[in-house]
């Protein structure tokens, strides 16, 4: 049953050879005997019955939609009312949060089952699941390796079949990365494109929800259903949200996809830029044309964005201060010590790094020097995506230099850390869509992620060609040992 494809539990539902809640039963009981992987803080099985009965109601009614009764796991970012929302971090570990983000509301009136909140890195900063204060996330594919971050928990319970889809967000590759490391489907769209009502700011002109799905097709179906205007966001865009199941069956004879060269130098693994190479003969194969496109500036990507992200993070986050929700410090001496005591123990230490980058960054004295130089390198960054698309339909390359790494291995390098999205934070920094899919296997048997970029609310390109890309290969079919 948790092999099936979102498309094919609709066809089964609809006959009747399993209800809703049986389907969710069933993947409750996944969840449960999977607790080693660490990928959920909060599992929701009331939540989940009640959901479940709702859409067995609707199915039996003849009204049923695509996504009626599908499971789905939310990531613990997204506030769910009546649900503890903890962002992985120890600030909010009591935090119950009064209304359902945006992004959530949505999935629930399309009918989805919400089995539980997903691990994550805390506030969504870092790139292997490892900064949650409630302990890493384990890897499917080998239980001493992360799953990548910050949706860690997110794409750890897609890949081992706890639930067929999850929602992520993505700030500098926090879906596409984990996409990558899991060998699944990840989808970061346009800026904009989804409402981020109700998704707990990391750094808010950056931050993107979007989709891990094990194929194309499923994200597309959520991700339609996720999109659209909200008036509640102030950056959320009034434009019709396109129907991306329409396009997915084109054939992309004639699509021109840009490699930059600036994405097969030094620094990939050599196992990576084989899988990545022999996927771009594979969609040449189905009649793309390569050409190579330059983004000249995409080398102060890394250093561009950890200006930028902890600038917004130290404004975003200081509204955790322990006076009007979530943990306080027990002992104190007056307002000023509770504020720094509760912060202090509260926000673990990458949190606080980046809190402190920020604020160095934003002060007097350094705010013409860094900040403001960011913003127009972040331009310059935009600029080149523009012109290189004048050229191209697409650009493809890697999604990470490398493939899952072992736990605890760059906890004490920050910077080599940070590497890990040097390929995916500039699509952030210029706000166009981006999807990784699972390319190949290292020798190691650890998946290799393929990166497609898309011109800005282009996600319909990206995803086509990742569907058609899916339909000649199944590298998105395989499933780590132990969870088939």
């Amino acid at each position: 049953m948790h092999q099936k494809t979102i498309a094919e539990h609709a066809v089964c539902l609809a006959k009747g050879e399993y209800s809703c809640v049986e389907l969710t039963e069933h993947f409750l009981k996944r969840i449960e005997s999977s607790s080693d992987l660490n990928a959920f803080i909060t599992v929701t099985d009331q939540l989940a019955h009640q959901q479940a009965i709702q859409a067995d109601q609707i199915v039996k009614a003849g009204n049923a939609g695509p996504l009626t009764g599908i499971p789905i796991a939310q990531k613990d970012l997204l506030c769910t009312k009546g649900v503890l929302t903890t962002c992985g971090s120890r600030i909010l570990d009591n935090f119950i949060s009064p209304y359902d983000a945006t992004v959530i509301a949505k999935l629930h009136d399309q009918g989805m089952v919400t089995l539980g909140k997903t691990n994550m890195d805390e506030f969504a900063m870092g790139s292997s699941n490892e900064t949650s204060f409630y302990g890493p996330v384990k890897n499917p594919w080998d239980l001493e390796r992360v799953p990548g971050g910050s949706s860690g928990g997110s794409a750890a319970a897609v890949a081992a079949m706890l639930a067929p889809v999850a929602t992520a967000t993505d700030t500098g590759g926090s879906i596409r990365q984990p996409a990558a490391l899991c060998g699944l489907t990840g989808i970061k769209p346009s800026y904009g494109r989804v409402s981020r009502f109700g998704m707990v700011a990391f750094a808010s002109s950056l931050d993107q929800a979007g989709v891990l799905a094990r194929n194309a097709e499923d994200a597309a179906l959520v991700l339609a259903a996720m999109s659209g205007f909200d008036q509640r966001d102030s950056t959320s865009l009034d434009v019709p949200v396109p129907d991306y199941m329409a396009s997915l069956e084109d054939s992309i004879k004639g699509k021109v996809i840009g490699l930059p060269k600036e994405f097969f130098g030094d620094g990939v693994e050599p196992d990576v830029a084989d899988a990545v190479q022999a996927s771009v003969r594979e969609l040449e194969a189905l009649g793309a044309k390569t050409i190579e496109v330059e983004l000249p500036n995409s080398e102060v990507g890394i250093p561009c964005y950890y200006v930028l992200a902890p600038a917004e993070a130290s404004s975003n986050l200081s509204r955790f201060d322990g006076v009007r929700y979530g943990f306080r410090a027990q002992e104190y001496l007056d307002l000023n010590d509770m504020y720094e005591q509760t912060r202090a123990q509260g926000f673990g230490e990458e949190v606080q790094r980046r809190i402190m980058i920020g604020t160095y960054v934003l002060s007097s004295g350094y705010y013409d020097a860094y900040y403001i130089k960011a913003q127009k390198l972040r331009r310059l960054i935009s600029d080149d995506f523009t012109k290189a698309f004048e050229k191209c339909d697409l650009i493809a390359g890697p999604t990470a230099p490398d493939t899952a790494f072992r736990i605890g291995d760059k906890n004490d390098d920050p910077v080599a850390m940070y590497l890990n999205d040097i390929f995916t934070n500039s699509v952030n920094l210029a706000g166009l869509p981006g999807i990784s899919v699972a390319a190949g296997m290292d020798r190691n048997n650890l998946p290799v992620g393929l990166h497609l970029i898309g011109r800005y609310l282009d996600e319909s390109t990206i995803l086509n060609v990742a569907h058609q890309f899916q339909r000649a290969t199944d590298w998105h079919l395989k499933v780590p040992g132990g969870y088939e």
